[in-house]
């Protein structure tokens, strides 16, 4: 039996998939997220075989939380399902440890084809996405500009997603298990870093990069060093 995590802030969408996974053959829905900041604790506990993402995740972005998951339980497939179609997106998907990209769009067929591709061993692009999205991700060269959002630790992005969404610090260290201390720490080391000046530039790299929902999300995530 295939164990399937949905991860999905809205809970139509999860009741959605979790209904039509389960008529297929072989598939278990065992599990259920809402919130990026849990998906990857829930993946270790239920030991899922497939999960299925949303990119835009409140808590800590879809494609950080494929970089985690991917570090933690690299036997576990992800499948991003995305409203965005960018390649600059599909991309950074691959590179954060996705096995398919399938648009929100998509019909449920090709999800379930998805998933059973992933679970074979290969990569899988909606037939909407350009082949060549995987073609540069597995031909890029490893000799171009440094990604300054590529040396942020994983506290650091947990952070930097939830200052994004406008929480204090001290809610910041709630949210975490931190003092309020540490969290003022991380968020000066992260507008260090980035080369932010105060909350309403971090917001905008925050929307850039399609960390949260906004009117700039469906922007591609900035290429190299952006933090202008």
């Amino acid at each position: 039996m295939t164990r399937i995590v949905l991860a999905d802030d809205h809970p139509i969408v999860r009741q959605g998939l979790r209904s039509l996974l389960e008529k297929e053959p072989g598939f278990s829905v065992v599990g259920e997220a809402s919130d990026g900041l849990t998906v990857a604790d829930l993946i270790d506990e239920l030991q899922a075989d497939i999960l299925v993402l949303d990119l835009l995740m409140p808590g800590l972005g879809g494609l950080d939380v494929a970089r985690e998951v991917a570090r933690r339980s690299p036997r576990t497939r992800i499948v991003v399902l995305s409203m965005h179609s960018s390649e600059a997106f599909v991309q950074q998907a691959l590179r954060n440890g996705a096995s398919a990209y399938v648009l929100k769009d998509s019909s449920v067929t090709e999800l379930v084809r998805a998933v059973r591709e992933v679970l074979a061993g290969r990569r899988y692009l909606s037939s909407r996405l350009s082949e060549r999205a995987i073609e540069a991700y597995i031909n890029r060269s490893d000799g171009g500009a440094v990604d300054i959002y590529e040396t942020l630790t994983t506290r650091e992005r947990q952070v930097l997603h939830l200052a994004a969404e406008a929480l204090s610090n001290p809610a910041i260290a709630e949210r975490l298990g931190i003092s309020a201390r540490t969290a003022e720490t991380h968020r000066a080391h992260i507008m260090q870093k980035l080369g932010l000046r105060n909350r309403t530039e971090l917001i905008a790299y925050a929307l850039r990069r399609g960390l949260i929902p906004g009117e700039a999300a469906g922007a591609t995530p900035p290429r190299g060093d952006d933090q202008r």
